[in-house]
């Protein structure tokens, strides 16, 4: 599989594809809410009860509109000082201001996507935060997107050798080999695009992003995008049991809430998802859910 940095061939997707992909999206978030559960359960320390998701359903657009909607799942407990999993698939017309920043809208503002979206602020300043983000986007050209990164990180954490970070990079590199696509590739374009060109600095530990995902093979492309999601399941639990439990001190949770403005400056000054959800109708509570609990600037 090959990512084309914009796709040249027009390829709109049947109904029956966009309902397995919808679907597909929904499951993947009911399994990624259950690992996260179960990793509540498994952690011993914390006054805080096992944390268990809350569900709100939302709809876009008006009572006379059928303009799609999700489903918001939130949750907090002792390891998850905050976490956000979400599904969505949403479509209609986008505006005239936003649709020039949309590949495939020259001749037609209509779109439709659907996708799920991860970020978990652990509590303990050494479990590092996770993001993942899975979509498919339909407008009059056709692309997966999407990735999965390690975010704010202690200052000891920040290089290439720690174990967390080979193991993590490790997991993704077995997927993109499994589907024939190039990991430097994929992990450099998440460094370019995690970056804070006001700070000089990157936003965590970097991962693999992608987007414009077309190689003419949907069924590739949306299997290897099914594997990103479940590639989550292997990549970060691992990394969380082995160190929710780990002390910290007071220094390390100011890092931590350091880091995490690094975030906030990230999804709020470039992130393109963002933007995309609140120039699109999205719910607004859902798409900045992502903001850690506590953030600190120095």
């Amino acid at each position: 599989m090959t990512t084309n940095p914009a796709p040249q061939i027009n390829n709109l997707l049947n109904e029956e594809q966009k309902t397995r992909a919808a679907h597909w999206f929904r499951q993947l978030q009911k399994q990624l809410c259950k690992c996260l559960e179960e990793l509540e359960d498994e952690c011993p320390i914390g006054n805080e009860p096992p944390g268990r998701f809350h569900y709100t359903p939302w709809q876009r657009g008006t009572d006379d509109e059928d303009a799609g909607g999700g489903l918001m799942g939130v949750m907090s407990g002792r390891l998850v000082e905050k976490a956000g999993i979400h599904s969505s698939t949403v479509y209609g017309t986008l505006s005239e201001e936003f649709r020039e920043r949309i590949l495939g809208t020259e001749a037609s503002p209509e779109f439709w996507a659907s996708g799920v979206s991860v970020i978990i602020h652990p509590r303990n300043p050494h479990v590092p935060a996770v993001h993942l983000n899975t979509r498919l986007v339909v407008t009059n050209r056709t692309w997966f997107g999407g990735g999965m990164d390690l975010t704010p990180l202690l200052d000891d954490y920040r290089h290439d050798a720690h174990p967390d970070t080979c193991a993590f990079h490790n997991t993704l590199k077995k997927i993109c080999d499994r589907h024939d696509t190039s990991y430097p590739k994929l992990k450099q374009a998440c460094d370019d695009y995690f970056y804070l060109p006001h700070r000089g600095e990157a936003r965590g530990m970097g991962g693999i992003f992608y987007d414009y995902i077309n190689s003419g093979d949907w069924e590739e492309d949306f299997a290897f995008s099914r594997d990103i999601g479940l590639g989550f399941l292997e990549a970060w639990p691992p990394i969380a049991r082995q160190r929710m439990t780990q002390p910290w001190t007071e220094d390390e949770r100011e890092q931590q809430l350091i880091r995490r403005g690094r975030y906030v400056e990230f999804n709020l000054l470039y992130d393109r998802g963002t933007t995309f959800g609140l120039k699109t109708g999205g719910n607004v509570s859902a798409i900045l859910s992502s903001l850690p609990p506590v953030v600190k600037w120095p």
